[in-house]
């Protein structure tokens, strides 16, 4: 691309920022020193010229673009063991987060990552669950790469529930082995990551069954392929599950078997046991084997869910600030589209939700570490608590930053509808996520099932957990509404409380009337969606406040901070009116008071978009968008895009004297 300068339209909107970005960038990261090292990191993987891409993946055949994510992944653990002798330390969970999340890691590989579930799940779940001899022979293995491995859980036919998994594993104590079936075709594992052609090990959940008794869902270590030649074992039948939406690097893969057997000291048995006669012996609690699961979900909310919709706001409030578009005041020329109201909705409310993800993903990433360490010592008391959480922000997260997404691209108008834009693949990875890992309906079932047992605890007078202790406090008399933070969040306590208070009298008085409690809550599942999505925003909001309240900022930073958590809160209000108004403070009188909240804090924000996007910081690279650039020169780099096409290596297709000369000839 030929040399570029500054677009000036860009320059000028940086100029209006209040604020320090370099002070906002340093809190998002968690630190000034923190952003040094995120940015050596960036500037030792994304800059090296072996990972650019000499024809861009979109115009590769479906086998080459795996062979080639292949390629780059090898070529990122080599790069990885150079940084450690480059930094004389090991790896750490920043560094693999920082490569197989959204951000650095898809600089590197746009689509997906065929060892990505190695270092997130299948090293996890060795950690978590392996017994410390197994962890001695199998991390060590595992954590260099020796071996690749994958999670296979989910099957054709289930997906997140967990207990209808069908794949068995049989103790037979006459040789100490667990043989592996797969009774049926539902029963095949099905959408693992690495599992078609990458990986040579799995831990694979299934149904353990010893002395003719079932003893429901159990981790195993089976080995997949041979180390040498890579084929398929013996009685494994494995392949790949085709092209999807997104993540084609990605490499899933389909695997079932045929009386597979394996070593008893296969089975991980740091929560349960099955001795050399065939004994079963129960871990302290059967929720303990699904920790990798949280741990996943707790990943996802930063790593994928905030940093993808931090990159697509990034890309179009730049090109907001670059294309111009009609005419505001006739006469006067084409403003940039950033001047219209209905753009700036479009993205600063998205701007905020990012941000508030950011915060609320760091204080359940600071739980999820304080109850794993409490349940190394026995204490499963919070774990109840964690999974909710993590269910449904996992759930809310996606959702929002899925709808976030193609909002940003539609905010880009015809541009934004181009692959080289980022937006197609930015989505794609994203919505995924709204279904791995506990589909997200599925998932906000399960917080409210907890919110049900939360507010029964609470109106018999239990202490509550924090996350729901406000289910202990009757809900507040309506008092008149004022556009303060103190109203905006006892309204979404409010809804919470209502709904959840609501849902909860229905159901029992279903069960009241002898309807099994399943039927009862399936007849108002739609409402127990409802009551976890209102509890999962309060708790947003909360966090967001509260982020904003003990963070160590200058003034301007404090202000602009302040803006965007009431933006976010006021935006969802505005939103969910109908919930707002039927549990709330909010009468249909405030409505249009609230409204022209919304519009005050659009218009003090506006000067900063550019500025706030700026400080999250990505790179060029990472971003691997046009309209997105640092400069820009969005119009050139189009250009430059477009000739990048295979079809524009010729000034003449074949396809003209084969077809489409002959057709007009034979019309002449």
């Amino acid at each position: 691309m030929a040399k570029v300068t500054l677009n000036q339209d860009l320059k000028r909107e940086r100029e209006k920022g209040t604020f320090d970005i370099e002070e906002l960038t340093n809190l998002l990261d968690g630190g000034r020193i923190k952003t040094q090292e995120r940015r050596e990191l960036v500037e030792f993987f994304s800059k090296d010229p072996a990972f650019k891409d000499e024809v861009p993946p979109e115009y590769l055949s479906y086998v080459d673009r795996y062979e080639e994510s292949v390629r780059k992944s090898c070529l990122m653990f080599y790069k990885i063991n150079e940084w450690m002798d480059h930094k004389k330390a090991g790896g750490s969970v920043d560094l693999y987060q920082a490569l197989l999340g959204g951000m650095l890691g898809s600089a590197v590989l746009k689509d997906g990552m065929p060892f990505a579930l190695h270092y997130v799940m299948f090293v996890p779940t060795l950690m978590g669950q392996g017994t410390m001899d197994q962890q001695a022979y199998w991390i060590g293995r595992a954590w260099n790469c020796s071996i690749m491995g994958t999670y296979a859980q989910t099957e054709l036919g289930h997906g997140t529930f967990i207990r209808g998994l069908e794949t068995t594993a049989t103790y037979d104590p006459t040789t100490e082995e667990f043989v592996l079936n797969s009774p049926t075709l539902t029963s095949y594992k099905w959408w693992p990551g690495g599992l078609g052609h990458t990986a040579n090990y799995a831990i694979v959940l299934a149904q353990l069954y010893t002395k003719g008794v079932c003893y429901g869902i159990h981790p195993f270590i089976v080995q997949l392929r041979d180390e040498e030649t890579h084929l398929p074992l013996k009685g494994i039948k494995i392949g790949e599950i085709g092209c999807k939406l997104g993540m084609n690097g990605t490499n899933q893969g389909f695997l079932g078997f045929d009386k597979v057997r394996i070593p008893r000291d296969y089975m991980l048995m740091k929560n349960s046991q099955v001795h050399a006669d065939g004994t079963y012996v129960k871990s302290a609690s059967d929720k303990l084997t699904y920790g990798t699961m949280i741990f996943v979900r707790v990943a996802l909310i930063r790593g994928v869910a905030a940093s993808y919709l931090a990159k697509a706001v990034t890309v179009a409030t730049r090109y907001s600030a670059v294309r111009h578009q009609s005419e505001l005041i006739p006469g006067e020329g084409e403003p940039i589209i950033m001047e219209y109201l209905t753009q700036q909705y479009k993205l600063l409310p998205n701007i905020a939700a990012s941000i508030g993800m950011m915060f609320a993903s760091q204080w359940l990433w600071d739980m999820y570490n304080n109850v794993t360490s409490e349940l190394e010592q026995g204490d499963i008391e919070r774990l109840p608590e964690l999974h909710a959480i993590s269910c449904c922000l996992k759930a809310v997260s996606t959702a929002d930053a899925a709808r976030g997404i193609e909002e940003c691209r539609k905010a880009c108008g015809g541009h934004g509808y181009m692959t080289c834009s980022s937006f197609p693949i930015t989505y794609g990875m994203v919505t995924a996520a709204e279904t791995y890992e506990g589909e997200n309906t599925v998932l906000l079932l399960q917080t409210a099932r907890y919110l049900l047992k939360a507010y029964s605890m609470a109106k018999g007078g239990n202490p509550m957990p924090p996350t729901v202790k406000y289910l202990s406090q009757s809900n507040p008399m309506r008092v008149p509404w004022s556009n303060t933070v103190t109203s905006l969040i006892g309204a979404y306590r409010q809804v919470a409380h209502g709904l959840i208070s609501e849902t909860y009298e229905k159901v029992e008085r279903l069960v009241a009337s002898g309807t099994p409690s399943e039927l009862a809550a399936n007849h108002h599942s739609i409402q127990l969606v409802q009551c976890a999505e209102a509890h999962c925003r309060l708790f947003l909001v909360e966090k967001y406040f509260e982020a904003v309240k003990i963070a160590k900022v200058s003034q301007q930073l404090r202000k602009v901070l302040n803006e965007l958590s009431m933006l976010y809160g006021v935006y969802y209000l505005l939103k969910d009116l109908g919930l707002f108004l039927s549990y709330s403070n909010v009468r249909v009188s405030d409505v249009a008071t609230i409204e022209e909240w919304q519009n005050s804090l659009l218009a003090a924000l506006r000067p900063n978009a550019v500025s706030i996007v700026d400080s999250f910081d990505i790179s060029d690279e990472i971003l691997s968008s046009p309209l997105g650039a640092y400069d820009g020169n969005v119009y050139q780099r189009l250009m430059d895009e477009a000739m990048k096409s295979p079809l524009n290596k010729q000034p003449v297709n074949a396809s003209f004297e084969k077809y489409l000369k002959p057709f007009l000839k034979s019309n002449m």
